[in-house]
């Protein structure tokens, strides 16, 4: 198979443009920064309209660079997959150079945004979320499910750094929030991981616990982070960061949640572990929204 598709110099600018705009896998990018506005919204007394924007743009920002750091690193395994050899980089569409100094001006601009508007702790958090994702977590992808828990670290810091650039404090509070997006990952990424087994499989990817078996151990796996769910959702009331409803709802949440667990070690398939991931990327936003509709 050829490593190069296009050559990049025959690229119109529009062409040019939408390979960038790929590149920094939009959706991911602004679900991840919608978790740092959660952080920030929920932090704050009174919220300015100016600095959620702004701390919206820097988290796009922030996660749009790992994204690309992800991509230079996996050009290569992205090119055996069919899901991922349409990719900028892999496709030929940009340069490995042009995605690095995409990736650069992204980083110094997020940076930017933390430090002059909000404060040099929540940049620190930051950057340590690209170093982690980018140059920890990626290498460990072929070196089995650890990369899933170090990646889970990264995955889960952006309603702290919300909280941090609200508080320029860390605390229990940001600690709660990063806890629960920590083990909502898991059900997330390893039924998504499930799904995807087989093109993992053509790139030498095994993120799958239990030597990628896609078997009752691994859905037992799945099943005993989501438990910690449960009472993560009803710690926000007790800190009083949110109302005693959040909590009913945060709780029935993670409940079901855990109970489309028990659903994938009934049924042991792709089609319930496609339920479960469906289920758990609908659990997270809802849960941020009803903890902003019923904070403190």
């Amino acid at each position: 198979m050829s490593e190069v598709k296009t050559n990049v110099w025959e690229l119109t600018w529009q062409e040019k443009a939408k390979a960038y705009f790929e590149l920094l896998k939009h959706r991911l990018s602004t679900f991840v920064a919608l978790s740092g506005t959660f952080g920030y919204y929920l932090a704050v007394d009174q919220v300015e309209w100016m600095h959620l924007l702004l701390i919206t743009l820097a988290g796009f920002g922030i996660t749009g660079a790992a994204n690309i750091i992800n991509q230079i690193y996996e050009k290569d395994s992205d090119l055996l997959m069919k899901r991922t050899r349409n990719r900028p980089i892999p496709s030929g569409r940009l340069s490995v150079t042009e995605a690095t100094v995409f990736c650069l001006i992204l980083l110094a601009g997020s940076l930017f945004l933390f430090v002059h508007f909000f404060n040099f702790r929540s940049a620190i958090v930051a950057l340590l979320s690209v170093i982690l994702y980018g140059f920890v977590y990626t290498p460990l992808k072929r070196s089995g499910p650890i990369a899933v828990f170090v990646g889970a670290i990264p995955g889960a810091f952006p309603p702290m750094i919300g909280w941090v650039a609200a508080t320029n404090q860390f605390g229990w509070e940001p600690g709660v929030l990063f806890a629960i997006q920590f083990f909502w990952q898991f059900p997330h990424f390893w039924a998504l991981a499930w799904m995807i087994d087989d093109d993992y499989r053509q790139a030498g990817i095994r993120l799958l616990p239990y030597n990628g078996n896609k078997g009752l151990k691994t859905a037992r796996a799945i099943m005993l982070y989501t438990v910690f769910l449960v009472p993560l959702g009803w710690i926000p009331y007790e800190m009083g960061i949110t109302g005693i409803t959040s909590a009913i709802l945060a709780t029935l949440g993670g409940v079901l949640l855990l109970g489309h667990t028990f659903y994938l070690m009934r049924e042991i398939s792709d089609a319930a572990a496609r339920r479960l991931f469906f289920v758990a990327i609908a659990y997270l936003p809802i849960l941020q929204i009803v903890f902003l509709l019923d904070k403190a």
